[in-house]
């Protein structure tokens, strides 16, 4: 099929909308899985208490969120989606589900999702959730994908607000703490997508989406790598030079980074045009493992401060 047919069957009608499992693909759940994680994380480090009742629907509503702002995506995304590898067989390109049928999805879950956390959390919380899918969806989506090589480290921040989200269900307040947090995952974001871009450039290049790799060259992303996952790994052990976690917390956030920037050099290292790619490959996977192991540290050391009396 060519690039004009491929476009045509795009547009035209699908003969039938897709079943739940097509519906439930609209919503990203692998990056609704680390939403959730995060935002779990945020509400359960944050100073007092929330009814485990209202912290479940407070989950669900920011998982719904996260899919919502999933599915706007690839309503948007969905004439270059057709063209990378990577996203060919998702809903729309597959046709599976309509263009018509996943915005009209993707905004009954927006508002949904920002009107029950509104109605039985607070408002900020809500508001917090409600700015996210409009960075996610119209700023990272509409605007800075296609516009910038930089799209990712703006754009992350779409991705860095669930454990605000998260720590704004609590206190109803936004603090150095959680500012903390989203920082963490806001400096994680470049060197994470930029070793993805790295071995799928030649996806990008085909959808004409400006990738750092695409537009600057090799050498110049792998060096931004190294620089982002430094600030990462420094990043990482800010909460316990503040105080707000212990001191074995330090020991393994910095364990963490200094892996983190090991992977980064040995991408660095990587001789440019190298067709497979390993190092950016493991860098990729070891980012994931890093940003789920910092954030578990974080819970494992405030349930023991919260339970055994003391910041570990």
């Amino acid at each position: 099929m060519t690039m004009t047919n491929d476009h045509e069957a795009l547009a035209a009608p699908a003969m039938m909308e897709g079943d739940a499992r097509d519906f439930f693909a609209l919503l990203k759940p692998r990056v609704m899985s680390l939403v959730v994680f995060t935002a779990f994380i945020g509400m359960l480090l944050a100073p007092g208490e929330i009814h485990p009742v209202l912290g479940f629907i407070a989950i669900l509503a920011i998982a719904v969120g996260a899919g919502a702002s999933g599915a706007l995506n690839m309503w948007y995304d969905a004439d270059i989606d057709i063209l990378m590898s990577r996203t060919a067989k998702r809903p729309i390109p597959a046709g599976k589900i309509t263009r018509e049928a996943t915005l009209a999805f993707g905004l009954v879950l927006s508002v949904f999702s920002v009107a029950v956390l509104g109605v039985t959390i607070n408002w900020l919380s809500a508001g917090l959730l409600a700015f996210t899918i409009f960075f996610y969806a119209v700023v990272y989506t509409m605007w800075l994908k296609r516009s910038t090589p930089h799209n990712i480290v703006i754009g992350g921040a779409a991705g860095a607000f669930p454990p605000m989200i998260g720590w704004a269900c609590v206190t109803n307040s936004i603090s150095i703490e959680s500012i903390v947090l989203f920082s963490i995952i806001f400096l994680w974001t470049p060197a994470h997508f930029w070793a993805l871009a790295l071995f799928k450039s030649g996806d990008y290049g085909r959808a004409g989406v400006p990738m750092l790799p695409n537009v600057s060259g090799e050498r110049t992303t792998k060096n931004q790598i190294v620089l982002y996952a430094v600030l990462t790994a420094i990043s990482g052990v800010v909460p316990a030079l503040m105080g707000f976690a212990g001191i074995v917390y330090g020991g393994v956030a910095a364990a963490l980074g200094a892996a983190f920037i090991w992977y980064s050099f040995k991408t660095w290292q990587m001789p440019d045009g190298d067709e497979k790619m390993i190092p950016a490959k493991k860098l990729f996977a070891y980012s994931l493992v890093y940003l789920f192991a910092i954030f578990m540290a974080l819970a494992v050391d405030n349930l023991a401060a919260r339970y055994l009396g003391a910041v570990i």
